[in-house]
């Protein structure tokens, strides 16, 4: 499948059951047919807001079937496979590529490791040349340590398997990743605040949490700008900013969960160490997302 279509791709969490043992599926199901309703033309299963360091490797691999299964060909479905361990995330990358159903993994950079950009090109290499799947690299600094520069995006464009980038930074840094990589290869912003203007751009769009609970909104915010509508489009952009930013102002993906539980979509709680929202919480995000 390509990803042609796939400008509002969604980071999903993993529904779990009300005490956050097991994952459920059929809360799974019910929510990817739910975000399909409501916009999202792609899936990054097992992300960051899916809460993958908690997630054991079975645990992976059944919710990576499984959402292949429910998904079955509607729309592309990205997972994760990056560690900081690049024999590791090899090792997963090429177990996943053998699940039918699932168009590309999503591999960070090392976290923790710290390591300089050789360590990372060698890094991403080394994964990509024992994948049958395509790869889209996630460059996340605020969770990994370590930034990969521009140049080194723009390197591992090049690299066979390797499609795409889910990038994590500014909007400078997105346009010379547009302008500077590989023909076709896709740029994806990670923030929710940057989705307007990575399309404006000649990005491929954005990966987000916020269309958990705006994909309705966001989607026709893309419309909008496929039809040349900017007005249109940068208006529901300024509105719902703030709105995005709410979803991170509580460690996450607990701020998601509580908005999605609240509007009747059942996905549970997390899992530690990130902690419910209490009632005060709660009742401070809900009141700035207007739910």
């Amino acid at each position: 499948m390509t990803f042609d279509n796939a400008d509002l791709m969604t980071a999903i969490v993993t529904p779990f059951d009300d005490q956050a043992d097991h994952i459920d599926f059929d809360r799974l199901e019910n929510l990817i047919d739910y975000l399909i309703e409501t916009g999202s033309k792609g899936f990054v299963v097992g992300g960051t807001t899916g809460e993958t360091p908690t997630l054991t490797h079975d645990e992976k691999i059944e919710l990576y079937t499984k959402s292949a299964q429910i998904i079955n060909g509607r729309v592309p479905l990205i997972v994760g496979t990056g560690s900081n361990n690049t024999k590791e995330t090899a090792e997963l990358t090429k177990e996943v590529g053998g699940i039918d159903g699932i168009d590309a993994a999503l591999v960070v950079v090392p976290y923790y490791n710290k390591p300089n950009q050789k360590g990372m090109i060698a890094h991403f290499e080394a994964v990509a040349n024992q994948s049958t799947l395509p790869i889209i690299m996630y460059n996340i600094p605020g969770r990994t340590g370590v930034t990969m520069a521009v140049d080194t995006v723009v390197t591992l464009s090049h690299v066979d398997k390797i499609i795409g980038v889910k990038q994590c930074t500014d909007i400078d840094d997105l346009g010379q990743l547009v302008k500077l990589t590989a023909d076709g290869f896709l740029v994806y912003s990670g923030e929710d605040n940057l989705a307007l203007a990575t399309k404006e751009i000649g990005g491929a769009g954005v990966i987000s949490v916020a269309s958990h609970v705006y994909g309705n909104e966001m989607s026709e915010m893309y419309a909008a700008v496929d039809r040349g509508d900017v007005q249109a489009a940068a208006t529901l952009q300024r509105d719902l900013t703030p709105k995005m930013k709410a979803l991170f102002m509580y460690p996450s993906p607990a701020p998601v969960k509580a908005a999605l539980n609240h509007q009747g979509h059942l996905v549970g709680g997390s899992r530690l160490p990130i902690v419910a929202l209490d009632n005060a919480e709660q009742t401070k995000l809900f009141k700035i997302l207007e739910i």
